[in-house]
């Protein structure tokens, strides 16, 4: 068998060019075609291929009148310091491709400040999305850190932990959280903190300078218990005190209200609070997110928050 020459073109680097013509030199599938010497068809699937195999990130750039809108009434209503709106994709379809763009772009923009600065994340689907949105860049002035463990119950590691993953695309200095999600006990909770590498990161996440969370809905599809960090049992048990939604495993109730139960003392990174100084921004789209993202708000566990359009005339409504 004869190898492949580091030269010869395989098929994504025909799909990345594919893209990079379509989207970036503003050619027609018919002149990508003959550029690459193919077919029309074929130049098609090679520009559908680069979006699928996210060789190209598409972001939106001009910001909406409409959206812009959404975010100043969003700010007035709830008393936030920053509201990012991004274009709804229709009424029954995920937000998050949407909503990750836009999300990146604010990341972005708070990494390219000169100014060294803590920033905390948290974990879960929307923030892997945006991470994966992201554009590479060079930050080795700024300190990344994860908000909560990311470790589930049978010792493996989180599938939505996203501080590698950031790490990867930044290069800044990054510091996991080396416990699980939940502890077993409070016990077990207490003993992780008292180690002193466990101290240093928990210090640098309470301190953060700009904190960006996920938001998690308490219903039947709860991520903490889809991701195996609770059981049937302990959901039922959180949902009869009045449960709606959480943030970085910490637990509360429609009034906003962090719950006093037996998972929130057992929750091993740090609770979320909003001081002045600082920002903690919330990413999160979506009608099965709508009861924790009101709740949040009105809490005010977070003064900041990119959403799509349809969740944010839901939460105005």
């Amino acid at each position: 068998m004869i190898d492949r020459p580091d030269s010869e073109p395989t098929p994504l680097d025909d799909a990345a060019r594919a893209g990079w013509l379509y989207y970036v030199a503003g050619l027609t599938q018919d002149q990508i075609a003959r550029e690459l010497g193919t077919s029309r068809q074929r130049a098609q699937r090679l520009v559908s291929r680069a979006i699928s195999e996210r060789l190209i990130h598409v972001r939106l750039e001009h910001r909406v009148s409409a959206c812009l809108d959404l975010e100043a009434a969003l700010i007035r209503r709830f008393g936030l310091k920053l509201a990012r709106v991004a274009p709804s994709l229709g009424a029954e379809v995920d937000p998050l491709p949407s909503i990750a763009p836009t999300a990146a772009a604010e990341i972005e923009r708070v990494l390219r400040s000169e100014k060294p600065t803590v920033v905390a994340f948290g974990t879960g689907r929307s923030l892997r999305a945006t991470v994966e949105e992201m554009t590479s860049m060079v930050c080795e002035h700024h300190k990344i850190v994860s908000l909560n463990g990311n470790i589930s119950a049978d010792g493996s590691a989180s599938y939505y932990d996203v501080i590698f993953r950031i790490a990867d695309r930044i290069r800044a200095p990054h510091y996991p959280m080396p416990m699980p999600v939940i502890a077993q006990t409070a016990e077990e909770r207490e003993l992780f903190h008292s180690l002193k590498p466990v101290q240093s990161v928990l210090r640098l996440a309470r301190n953060a300078g700009v904190t960006f969370v996920g938001v998690g809905q308490m219903g039947e599809d709860a991520p903490l218990l889809k991701d195996g960090f609770i059981t049937e049992a302990e959901l039922r048990e959180m949902q009869d005190l009045g449960a709606v939604g959480e943030v970085a495993g910490w637990v509360y109730d429609s009034a906003g209200r962090y719950l006093e139960t037996s998972i929130n003392q057992r929750v091993a990174g740090v609770r979320v609070n909003v001081a002045d100084d600082r920002a903690v921004i919330a990413i999160a789209g979506g009608r099965r997110k709508l009861a924790a993202l009101a709740a949040g708000l009105k809490g005010s566990l977070f003064n900041g928050l990119i959403t799509d359009e349809l969740t944010a005339r839901a939460l105005l409504a």
